[in-house]
């Protein structure tokens, strides 16, 4: 299932590399929340490959796809996590594919078509960048984390999620803010970053990356501290020392 996922994200990367920084037909599903025919035709690809391969598997997706089987395994499917990156020629994206079992992490894959990154993890077996191992980083004082955060498309919560913001930005090294959380959380899982936090997200956005720090020595949260909620869109993530340090100041 991890290899069927691999080959399936990088089918799908492959489609999104060929059409990059050519003519786009973009749509709002929101003000500023766009959506291409390339998100499109890359999730009908990947629903496509899953529902021959495992037709009794449930499937959510971004785009308008969600079937619920009685079958413990749960696909979520992000065909272009950073999608407004995408619109304006930036590389920073990528296909985010993940495989839950009766609600628990099992597999994590999330591949950048452009830089050529892939990331993936299975439970209980490490996370992995390219093949090689990787681990959260060793960074035990916000003074020296290099945090990174995203804001959601609805503004009727940013003076709250600004006033957030404020508050971290002068206890850590310095914020990034790079558009994609699969990717956030791919970038906290090999130590580039050590710590995430952002909410306004959806299942899709957070699966696989949960999936890949977990096994990169990574803990996550709800913003108070207790279990991740795939549902309740809300994360704080990081190496154990910066995550503890992360909630207090969420």
């Amino acid at each position: 299932m991890l290899e069927f996922a691999i080959n399936t994200a990088e089918k799908a990367g492959r489609y999104l590399a060929e059409h990059f920084g050519k003519d786009l037909q973009v749509e709002h599903k929101g003000r500023i929340d766009l959506v291409t025919q390339v998100d499109r035709a890359a999730q009908d690809l990947i629903v496509s490959m899953i529902e021959e391969r495992y037709p009794g598997h449930s499937l959510v997706a971004e785009e308008g796809v969600t079937r619920i089987q009685s079958s413990p395994y749960v696909w979520y499917i992000d065909p272009l996590d950073g999608t407004v990156n995408y619109v304006h020629g930036i590389p920073i994206f990528c296909v985010s594919i993940a495989v839950y079992k009766d609600g628990e992490p099992l597999i994590g894959v999330c591949y950048n078509p452009i830089s050529k990154e892939l990331f993936w993890a299975h439970a209980g077996n490490g996370a992995y960048l390219n093949g090689k191992k990787i681990r959260v980083s060793a960074a035990e004082t916000l003074v020296d984390a290099l945090v990174v955060t995203g804001f959601p498309y609805a503004t009727d919560r940013m003076d709250r999620i600004i006033g957030r913001f404020s508050t971290i930005i002068r206890e850590v090294q310095g914020i990034r803010r790079l558009g994609s959380a699969a990717l956030d959380l791919c970038f906290v899982a090999c130590g580039r970053f050590d710590g995430f936090w952002e909410e306004g997200l959806r299942p899709w956005d957070m699966a696989a990356g949960i999936v890949i720090l977990s096994e990169a020595g990574g803990t996550c949260s709800s913003f108070c501290g207790a279990g991740i909620d795939l549902a309740a869109g809300e994360i704080v993530a990081g190496n154990m020392r910066i995550h503890h340090e992360l909630v207090r100041l969420v």
